[in-house]
Protein backbone atom coordinates (compact mmCIF):
# COMPACT_ATOMS: atom_id res chain seq x y z
CA UNK A 1 0.00 0.00 0.00
CA UNK A 2 1.12 3.36 -0.93
CA UNK A 3 1.79 6.07 1.51
CA UNK A 4 -0.77 8.29 -0.04
CA UNK A 5 -2.88 5.43 0.07
CA UNK A 6 -2.26 4.94 3.61
CA UNK A 7 -2.69 8.64 4.74
CA UNK A 8 -6.29 8.20 3.30
CA UNK A 9 -7.24 5.41 4.88
CA UNK A 10 -6.02 6.33 8.25
CA UNK A 11 -8.02 9.69 7.98
CA UNK A 12 -11.34 10.54 10.20
CA UNK A 13 -15.07 10.06 8.10
CA UNK A 14 -16.32 13.84 7.17
CA UNK A 15 -13.33 15.48 6.31
CA UNK A 16 -12.82 19.13 5.97
CA UNK A 17 -10.37 18.49 2.85
CA UNK A 18 -9.78 15.56 0.90
CA UNK A 19 -7.15 15.49 -2.22
CA UNK A 20 -6.99 12.21 -4.06
CA UNK A 21 -4.43 11.38 -6.39
CA UNK A 22 -3.04 14.62 -7.34
CA UNK A 23 -0.60 15.39 -10.15
CA UNK A 24 1.14 18.64 -10.98
CA UNK A 25 3.32 18.98 -14.33
CA UNK A 26 5.09 21.68 -15.98
CA UNK A 27 7.38 21.61 -19.07
CA UNK A 28 11.18 22.44 -19.40
CA UNK A 29 13.53 21.93 -21.55
CA UNK A 30 14.77 18.59 -20.54
CA UNK A 31 10.85 17.18 -20.53
CA UNK A 32 8.17 17.21 -18.38
CA UNK A 33 8.98 17.74 -14.71
CA UNK A 34 6.29 16.15 -12.17
CA UNK A 35 6.02 18.19 -8.98
CA UNK A 36 3.54 16.17 -7.09
CA UNK A 37 3.26 12.71 -7.76
CA UNK A 38 0.04 10.70 -6.85
CA UNK A 39 -0.14 12.59 -3.22
CA UNK A 40 -3.66 11.95 -1.45
CA UNK A 41 -4.10 13.21 2.02
CA UNK A 42 -7.38 13.52 4.37
CA UNK A 43 -7.79 16.01 6.85
CA UNK A 44 -10.27 15.59 9.78
CA UNK A 45 -12.54 19.13 11.09
CA UNK A 46 -10.56 20.96 13.30
CA UNK A 47 -7.08 19.26 12.08
CA UNK A 48 -3.99 20.71 12.11
CA UNK A 49 -2.02 18.86 9.49
CA UNK A 50 1.00 19.98 8.12
CA UNK A 51 3.20 18.90 4.73
CA UNK A 52 6.92 19.27 5.67
CA UNK A 53 10.14 18.40 3.48
CA UNK A 54 13.03 19.86 1.45
CA UNK A 55 12.28 22.54 -0.85
CA UNK A 56 11.69 21.22 -4.10
CA UNK A 57 9.96 18.33 -2.56
CA UNK A 58 6.36 19.32 -3.64
CA UNK A 59 4.83 20.33 -0.82
CA UNK A 60 4.03 24.29 -1.46
CA UNK A 61 2.70 23.01 -4.71
CA UNK A 62 0.47 20.85 -3.23
CA UNK A 63 -0.84 23.65 -0.91
CA UNK A 64 -1.47 26.06 -4.01
CA UNK A 65 -3.51 23.47 -5.76
CA UNK A 66 -5.69 23.34 -2.91
CA UNK A 67 -6.21 27.17 -2.77
CA UNK A 68 -6.42 27.02 -6.54
CA UNK A 69 -3.42 28.65 -7.72
CA UNK A 70 -2.30 25.86 -9.56
CA UNK A 71 -3.81 23.35 -12.05
CA UNK A 72 -3.03 20.10 -11.20
CA UNK A 73 -3.04 17.91 -14.37
CA UNK A 74 -4.63 14.62 -12.06
CA UNK A 75 -6.55 13.95 -9.39
CA UNK A 76 -9.36 15.52 -7.44
CA UNK A 77 -9.99 18.26 -4.32
CA UNK A 78 -12.78 18.36 -1.93
CA UNK A 79 -13.51 21.19 0.77
CA UNK A 80 -16.13 20.38 3.11
CA UNK A 81 -17.47 17.85 1.48
CA UNK A 82 -17.84 20.14 -2.34
CA UNK A 83 -15.83 19.17 -4.70
CA UNK A 84 -13.37 22.29 -5.92
CA UNK A 85 -11.04 20.45 -8.54
CA UNK A 86 -11.80 17.14 -10.77
CA UNK A 87 -9.32 16.28 -13.60
CA UNK A 88 -11.60 13.90 -14.98
CA UNK A 89 -14.76 16.12 -14.36
CA UNK A 90 -13.59 18.42 -15.45
CA UNK A 91 -14.22 20.31 -12.32
CA UNK A 92 -12.09 24.11 -11.48
CA UNK A 93 -13.62 26.46 -8.91
CA UNK A 94 -11.77 29.44 -8.98
CA UNK A 95 -9.68 30.85 -5.83
CA UNK A 96 -12.29 33.35 -4.72
CA UNK A 97 -15.11 30.68 -4.33
CA UNK A 98 -13.37 27.60 -2.04
CA UNK A 99 -13.97 28.45 1.51
CA UNK A 100 -9.92 29.25 2.38
CA UNK A 101 -8.31 31.78 3.61
CA UNK A 102 -4.22 32.16 3.10
CA UNK A 103 -1.16 33.13 4.81
CA UNK A 104 1.80 33.63 2.26
CA UNK A 105 5.19 33.39 2.88
CA UNK A 106 5.12 37.00 1.95
CA UNK A 107 2.47 37.86 3.94
CA UNK A 108 1.14 40.56 1.75
CA UNK A 109 1.05 43.06 3.62
CA UNK A 110 -0.38 46.29 1.36
CA UNK A 111 1.71 49.39 2.69
CA UNK A 112 -0.62 51.82 1.28
CA UNK A 113 -3.48 50.89 3.93
CA UNK A 114 -3.60 50.92 7.49
CA UNK A 115 -3.88 47.56 9.92
CA UNK A 116 -7.71 47.49 10.20
CA UNK A 117 -8.09 48.06 6.33
CA UNK A 118 -5.64 45.39 5.71
CA UNK A 119 -8.03 43.34 7.67
CA UNK A 120 -10.88 44.07 6.14
CA UNK A 121 -9.93 44.41 2.75
CA UNK A 122 -10.66 40.48 1.51
CA UNK A 123 -14.38 40.92 3.64
CA UNK A 124 -14.86 44.15 1.14
CA UNK A 125 -14.26 42.18 -1.75
CA UNK A 126 -16.43 38.98 -0.76
CA UNK A 127 -19.48 41.82 -0.12
CA UNK A 128 -19.67 41.91 3.75
CA UNK A 129 -21.22 45.04 4.87
CA UNK A 130 -19.19 47.42 6.22
CA UNK A 131 -20.92 47.00 9.84
CA UNK A 132 -20.64 43.58 10.02
CA UNK A 133 -16.78 43.54 8.83
CA UNK A 134 -15.76 45.89 11.34
CA UNK A 135 -16.89 43.98 14.08
CA UNK A 136 -14.95 40.66 12.45
CA UNK A 137 -12.08 42.99 12.12
CA UNK A 138 -11.53 44.41 15.59
CA UNK A 139 -12.34 40.60 16.99
CA UNK A 140 -9.31 39.03 15.08
CA UNK A 141 -7.34 41.93 16.12
CA UNK A 142 -8.03 40.77 19.64
CA UNK A 143 -7.23 37.85 18.46
CA UNK A 144 -3.74 38.05 17.53
CA UNK A 145 -2.72 40.86 20.24
CA UNK A 146 -3.01 43.84 18.02
CA UNK A 147 -6.41 45.53 18.45
CA UNK A 148 -4.75 48.78 19.56
CA UNK A 149 -3.26 48.96 16.07
CA UNK A 150 -6.16 49.31 13.77
CA UNK A 151 -5.87 52.58 12.66
CA UNK A 152 -1.88 52.30 12.27
CA UNK A 153 -0.56 52.48 8.90
CA UNK A 154 1.14 49.24 7.56
CA UNK A 155 4.55 50.97 6.87
CA UNK A 156 4.95 50.71 11.15
CA UNK A 157 4.66 47.48 11.78
CA UNK A 158 7.54 45.33 12.35
CA UNK A 159 8.11 42.11 11.21
CA UNK A 160 6.05 40.06 14.21
CA UNK A 161 3.45 42.30 13.68
CA UNK A 162 3.49 41.79 9.99
CA UNK A 163 2.57 38.39 10.26
CA UNK A 164 0.27 38.61 13.57
CA UNK A 165 -2.03 40.83 10.96
CA UNK A 166 -1.99 38.46 7.95
CA UNK A 167 -2.96 35.98 10.25
CA UNK A 168 -6.09 38.61 11.59
CA UNK A 169 -7.00 39.27 7.93
CA UNK A 170 -7.18 34.85 7.29
CA UNK A 171 -8.86 34.42 10.93
CA UNK A 172 -11.63 37.73 10.03
CA UNK A 173 -12.77 35.78 6.85
CA UNK A 174 -13.80 32.72 8.89
CA UNK A 175 -13.26 29.98 6.37
CA UNK A 176 -14.01 26.44 6.86
CA UNK A 177 -10.08 25.82 5.51
CA UNK A 178 -7.01 28.20 7.07
CA UNK A 179 -4.01 27.14 4.29
CA UNK A 180 -0.50 28.45 5.68
CA UNK A 181 2.56 28.58 3.54
CA UNK A 182 5.99 29.23 5.78
CA UNK A 183 4.54 31.85 7.61
CA UNK A 184 7.07 32.12 10.07
CA UNK A 185 9.93 31.90 7.81
CA UNK A 186 10.80 35.53 7.38
CA UNK A 187 11.09 36.11 11.29
CA UNK A 188 14.18 35.47 13.50
CA UNK A 189 14.66 32.45 15.52
CA UNK A 190 13.86 34.26 18.75
CA UNK A 191 10.51 35.76 17.51
CA UNK A 192 9.98 32.56 15.40
CA UNK A 193 9.89 30.33 18.56
CA UNK A 194 7.50 32.87 20.11
CA UNK A 195 4.92 33.28 16.96
CA UNK A 196 4.87 29.29 16.92
CA UNK A 197 3.35 29.32 20.57
CA UNK A 198 1.35 31.62 19.43
CA UNK A 199 0.19 30.28 16.79
CA UNK A 200 -0.50 26.46 18.22
CA UNK A 201 -2.53 28.96 21.09
CA UNK A 202 -4.76 30.62 18.43
CA UNK A 203 -5.33 27.34 16.12
CA UNK A 204 -6.37 25.54 19.64
CA UNK A 205 -9.10 28.53 20.32
CA UNK A 206 -10.62 28.56 16.92
CA UNK A 207 -10.33 24.82 16.02
CA UNK A 208 -9.75 25.84 12.37
CA UNK A 209 -8.98 23.16 10.22
CA UNK A 210 -5.58 24.01 8.93
CA UNK A 211 -3.22 22.77 6.14
CA UNK A 212 0.34 24.15 7.03
CA UNK A 213 3.64 23.98 4.89
CA UNK A 214 7.35 24.01 6.26
CA UNK A 215 10.47 22.61 5.58
CA UNK A 216 11.32 23.32 9.97
CA UNK A 217 10.74 19.79 11.74
CA UNK A 218 10.76 21.66 14.77
CA UNK A 219 7.64 23.56 13.51
CA UNK A 220 6.25 20.65 12.55
CA UNK A 221 6.39 18.66 15.76
CA UNK A 222 5.32 21.15 17.56
CA UNK A 223 2.32 22.34 15.81
CA UNK A 224 0.82 19.32 14.06
CA UNK A 225 -1.67 16.61 14.83
CA UNK A 226 -0.51 14.85 12.03
CA UNK A 227 2.43 15.39 9.55
CA UNK A 228 2.95 13.88 5.81
CA UNK A 229 6.79 14.30 5.08
CA UNK A 230 7.30 14.69 1.48
CA UNK A 231 10.14 13.34 -1.07
CA UNK A 232 10.72 13.99 -4.69
CA UNK A 233 6.49 15.19 -4.75
CA UNK A 234 5.70 11.97 -3.17
CA UNK A 235 4.62 11.57 0.81
CA UNK A 236 6.88 9.13 2.36
CA UNK A 237 5.36 8.68 5.54
CA UNK A 238 2.44 10.28 7.37
CA UNK A 239 1.73 10.01 10.74
CA UNK A 240 1.54 11.90 14.45
CA UNK A 241 4.64 14.02 15.27
CA UNK A 242 5.82 11.16 17.70
CA UNK A 243 4.96 8.71 15.64
CA UNK A 244 7.21 9.75 13.42
CA UNK A 245 10.25 10.77 15.99
CA UNK A 246 9.84 7.63 18.08
CA UNK A 247 9.02 4.87 15.38
CA UNK A 248 9.84 6.21 11.68
CA UNK A 249 8.75 3.64 9.34
CA UNK A 250 10.92 4.57 6.59
CA UNK A 251 15.04 5.90 6.41
CA UNK A 252 14.22 9.16 5.27
CA UNK A 253 11.99 10.09 7.84
CA UNK A 254 14.40 8.94 10.24
CA UNK A 255 16.72 11.04 8.52
CA UNK A 256 15.01 14.17 8.16
CA UNK A 257 13.61 14.23 11.54
CA UNK A 258 16.08 14.74 14.99
CA UNK A 259 19.15 13.32 14.64
CA UNK A 260 19.91 9.95 14.42
CA UNK A 261 22.42 7.23 14.53
CA UNK A 262 21.91 4.62 11.62
CA UNK A 263 23.43 1.52 11.37
CA UNK A 264 22.86 -1.26 8.79
CA UNK A 265 21.97 -4.63 10.75
CA UNK A 266 20.43 -7.91 10.37
CA UNK A 267 16.82 -9.44 12.09
CA UNK A 268 18.81 -12.87 13.35
CA UNK A 269 14.72 -13.84 14.61
CA UNK A 270 11.22 -12.42 15.79
CA UNK A 271 8.87 -13.55 18.36
CA UNK A 272 6.30 -11.61 20.09
CA UNK A 273 7.22 -7.76 19.19
CA UNK A 274 10.89 -8.29 19.97
CA UNK A 275 13.48 -8.68 17.52
CA UNK A 276 16.89 -10.07 17.78
CA UNK A 277 19.86 -8.22 15.77
CA UNK A 278 23.18 -8.67 15.02
CA UNK A 279 24.93 -5.41 14.15
CA UNK A 280 28.43 -3.73 13.88
CA UNK A 281 28.51 -3.26 17.65
CA UNK A 282 27.07 -7.04 18.49
CA UNK A 283 23.65 -8.50 19.09
CA UNK A 284 21.35 -6.14 20.20
CA UNK A 285 17.85 -6.86 21.61
CA UNK A 286 14.85 -4.32 19.66
CA UNK A 287 11.24 -4.29 21.33
CA UNK A 288 8.51 -3.25 18.93
CA UNK A 289 9.44 -4.67 15.95
CA UNK A 290 7.33 -5.13 12.93
CA UNK A 291 6.59 -8.70 12.03
CA UNK A 292 8.38 -9.18 9.06
CA UNK A 293 10.54 -11.84 9.70
CA UNK A 294 14.55 -12.17 9.37
CA UNK A 295 16.75 -10.29 6.44
CA UNK A 296 18.61 -7.05 6.64
CA UNK A 297 16.68 -3.86 8.05
CA UNK A 298 18.34 -0.66 9.91
CA UNK A 299 19.08 -0.04 13.59
CA UNK A 300 17.57 3.70 14.55
CA UNK A 301 19.26 5.05 17.78
CA UNK A 302 18.66 8.48 19.19
CA UNK A 303 21.31 10.05 21.17
CA UNK A 304 19.24 11.46 23.41
CA UNK A 305 17.75 7.45 24.25
CA UNK A 306 21.62 6.08 24.98
CA UNK A 307 22.93 6.84 28.07
CA UNK A 308 26.34 5.70 30.24
CA UNK A 309 25.70 3.04 32.11
CA UNK A 310 26.88 2.77 36.12
CA UNK A 311 29.70 0.41 37.17
CA UNK A 312 29.04 -2.75 37.78
CA UNK A 313 25.54 -2.41 35.80
CA UNK A 314 24.30 -5.23 34.52
CA UNK A 315 21.84 -4.16 31.23
CA UNK A 316 20.65 -5.65 28.04
CA UNK A 317 22.31 -3.85 25.17
CA UNK A 318 25.21 -2.62 26.89
CA UNK A 319 28.73 -1.85 24.88
CA UNK A 320 32.43 -0.89 25.56
CA UNK A 321 33.06 2.42 24.17
CA UNK A 322 35.78 5.26 24.69
CA UNK A 323 34.83 8.98 25.41
CA UNK A 324 36.64 10.85 22.43
CA UNK A 325 34.85 14.24 22.85
CA UNK A 326 33.18 15.54 26.05
CA UNK A 327 31.01 19.11 25.47
CA UNK A 328 30.09 20.85 28.58
CA UNK A 329 26.39 22.67 27.96
CA UNK A 330 25.52 23.46 31.50
CA UNK A 331 23.18 20.64 32.84
CA UNK A 332 24.76 18.36 30.40
CA UNK A 333 27.68 16.68 28.51
CA UNK A 334 27.26 15.43 25.14
CA UNK A 335 29.92 13.12 24.74
CA UNK A 336 31.03 11.47 21.02
CA UNK A 337 32.32 8.04 21.93
CA UNK A 338 33.70 5.23 19.87
CA UNK A 339 32.22 2.29 20.07
CA UNK A 340 33.94 -0.12 18.02
CA UNK A 341 35.11 2.43 15.38
CA UNK A 342 31.76 4.14 15.47
CA UNK A 343 31.60 7.55 16.47
CA UNK A 344 28.28 7.82 18.64
CA UNK A 345 26.86 10.80 20.28
CA UNK A 346 24.64 10.83 23.28
CA UNK A 347 24.08 13.65 26.23
CA UNK A 348 24.64 12.55 30.13
CA UNK A 349 23.98 14.63 32.91
CA UNK A 350 26.66 16.50 34.07
CA UNK A 351 26.79 15.98 37.31
CA UNK A 352 28.85 12.95 36.87
CA UNK A 353 31.44 13.76 33.82
CA UNK A 354 33.46 11.40 32.00
CA UNK A 355 37.20 12.65 30.54
CA UNK A 356 38.49 11.79 27.09
CA UNK A 357 39.80 8.60 26.89
CA UNK A 358 37.98 7.17 29.50
CA UNK A 359 36.46 3.58 29.04
CA UNK A 360 32.62 3.60 29.78
CA UNK A 361 30.01 0.77 28.96
CA UNK A 362 26.97 2.79 26.66
CA UNK A 363 23.45 1.27 27.76
CA UNK A 364 20.90 1.17 24.60
CA UNK A 365 17.25 0.60 25.97
CA UNK A 366 15.39 -2.28 23.82
CA UNK A 367 12.51 0.15 23.61
CA UNK A 368 14.44 2.89 21.75
CA UNK A 369 16.28 0.34 19.23
CA UNK A 370 13.66 1.05 16.89
CA UNK A 371 14.15 -1.37 13.82
CA UNK A 372 13.42 0.27 10.44
CA UNK A 373 12.62 -2.70 7.81
CA UNK A 374 14.65 -0.98 4.60
CA UNK A 375 18.28 -1.33 3.88
CA UNK A 376 20.32 1.26 4.59
CA UNK A 377 21.06 3.21 1.55
CA UNK A 378 21.21 6.99 0.47
CA UNK A 379 18.32 9.10 0.45
CA UNK A 380 17.19 10.63 -2.72
CA UNK A 381 16.48 14.45 -2.05
CA UNK A 382 17.36 13.99 1.48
Amino acid sequence: MTEAARSARDSAAGAMLDVAGLCVEYRAETGVIRAVDDVSICVGKGEFFTLLGPSGCGKTTTLRSVAGFETPSQGAIAIGGRAVFSARERIAVPVHRRDIAMVFQSYAIWPHMTVGENVAFPLSAAGVRAHAARGRVERALDMVGLGALLHRPATQLSGGQQQRVALARAIAKDAALLLLDEPLSNLDAQLREQMRGELAALQARLGTTTLYVTHDQEEALTLSDRVALMQNGRIVECGTPRDLYYRPRRLFTARFIGRAHLMPCTVLRRAGGTALLETPLGNIESSGAAAEGPGRATLMLRPEHLSIAPPGADLPNQFPGTVVEAVFLGRAIEYDIDLAGRRMKLQAPSTHPHERGERVMVHAPPERCVLIDEADQPAHGA
